[in-house]
């Protein structure tokens, strides 16, 4: 099986010792707390499940610029993005060297990890700017992922930490939420030896499928993992529950059996565009996936990115032999009314934008909000229906 990235095995930081885990449980109830950000609670679950690997915890200042300005961390080591934990003040836990991290998400803030405090920093307003345009290449407050990140405060705690739960993703997806570890051992139990890894905040049309249906065919494998973010995303974005019973069914009718897996992993979504690229590359290797399907404007959200920038920056800018995982770069696929079939829209030359069925979200939102399912080449009908029930349920 593929190595994680940085070292041999995976090294999670949630506490699977049960005694350990009672013993910090009820130690974390006398410290000094704090209500941590979305995001900051994000990064802790994603280090607890392995998909970090082998982060400690929350990066320093300089480590955070590091990861931003060119991918590296300050012992050399690669990451792409910070991950930081940011907070307003810290009123709340005085000049304590050990804390516990309260989750923002759930009711009550539960104990989300206990946290060994090395440096209490101010981030200045030049080093937050520097970070927001390396990671997500603008400055403009209307991106989504430029406001979550700059609304969070600008004290930095940064240290080692041990992660108790995994806030509300086992509860709320309890057949959905699995760590790296688990995925790891699922792709081992299932005897997988090649395995693509598809990112998806989205319910799959047939495009999608076909995709996954093209990779695992043209690369040899004998799996297929579908990772769905179960994390926060915009608003109008289909919410995690529909999208997963959705992808589902089109896993239960049109795979063969033991040859997809059907997964999700607690983060908020970044919309970072090409840099989101590499972070999901980056976690997919930790979960034992040996390729990653990277496709037009992935992670993209309005018109901040160049369709092919996500699949460009693995040559120009990740460091060589940062990562084992390899990339299938696709197109954008539709339905071509000439071969009847799905295709890559590249491999069409002769095509023209009328031979393709193609319809806009915004097109295929309202056609489903009137109860109309979208024609057969561009979705499955049961997963249509899946849809079309979830719009009818929010008028």
């Amino acid at each position: 099986m593929i190595n994680p990235v940085g070292s041999t095995e995976l090294q999670p930081l949630f506490v699977y010792d049960p005694d350990t885990h009672h013993a910090l449980s009820h130690e974390a109830e006398s410290l000094p707390s704090i209500v941590i950000s979305s995001q900051a609670a994000g990064n802790a679950v994603m280090m607890g499940a392995g998909y970090f690997n082998p982060l400690k915890g929350y990066m320093s200042v300089a480590d955070a610029m590091g990861a931003a300005e060119k991918m590296t961390l300050t012992d050399g080591s690669f990451f792409p993005v910070p991950v930081l934990c940011l907070v307003e003040n810290t009123d709340a836990i005085g000049d304590a060297k050990r804390i516990a991290l309260r989750d923002p998400n759930m009711e009550g803030n539960p104990v989300l990890a206990v946290m060994d405090i090395e440096a209490i920093e101010t981030v200045s307003d030049d080093q937050m700017a520097v970070m927001t345009d390396k990671v997500y290449g603008t400055a403009d407050a209307e991106h989504p992922g430029v406001a979550a990140f700059n609304n969070q405060g600008r004290v930095a705690l940064s240290g080692p930490i041990q992660v108790l739960n995994f806030s509300y993703f086992q509860a709320d997806f309890p057949d959905t939420f699995r760590t790296a570890v688990e995925i790891r051992n699922e792709i081992q139990e299932r005897g997988w030896s090649k395995i693509v890894a598809f990112q998806t905040r989205n319910p799959m049309h047939l495009a999608h499928e076909e995709l996954c249906h093209m990779a695992m065919d043209r690369l040899g494998c004998d799996g297929l993992v579908i990772h769905m973010l179960l994390g926060k995303l915009k608003k109008g974005d289909i919410p995690a529950p529909v999208r997963d019973a959705a992808i589902r069914k089109m896993v239960e009718l049109y795979f063969p059996p033991n040859s997809a897996m059907v997964t999700g992993y607690g983060f908020d979504m970044l919309y970072a565009g090409p840099r989101e690229a590499v972070l999901h590359a980056y976690f997919r290797q930790n979960m034992g996936a040996t390729h990653f399907i990277i496709g037009r404007d992935h992670a993209g959200v309005g018109d901040y990115y160049g369709a092919f920038d996500a699949q460009t920056i693995f040559e120009n800018e990740v460091p060589a032999g940062a990562l084992e995982i390899e990339i299938f770069k696709a197109d954008h696929t539709a339905y071509s009314k000439k071969l009847n079939k799905v295709v890559m829209m590249c491999e069409a030359p002769d095509h023209s934008k009328e031979d393709f069925v193609l319809l806009s979200g915004t097109k295929v939102r309202e056609m489903l909000g009137q109860g109309i399912a979208p024609p057969k080449e561009f979705s499955r009908p049961e997963v249509a229906q899946i849809l079309m029930d979830y719009y009818q349920s929010i008028k």
